[in-house]
């Protein structure tokens, strides 16, 4: 059985134009708007990925480039 893997190399024809949308997308939004949209993009993409094991990979990843405040 092969199991996906979360894909870390660059997958963007273009990096730029996804770069653009994103910013686009959070623009004149609050801080906590911004967070909420955030919070619904994770969501809405791990539910097409639909990989748990995927999924979990992704949020080790995120969470290590995260330093947690002392």
């Amino acid at each position: 059985m092969i199991h996906n893997r979360l894909n870390t190399q660059p997958n963007f024809a273009v990096p730029d134009d996804f770069y653009e949308r994103l910013i686009d997308a959070h623009r004149d939004l609050s801080t906590e708007q911004s967070h909420a949209m955030n919070a619904a993009l994770v969501l809405l993409l791990s539910n097409h990925i639909g990989d748990l094991d995927v999924i979990s990979d992704a949020l080790d990843k995120a969470r290590a480039a995260v330093r947690p405040t002392a």
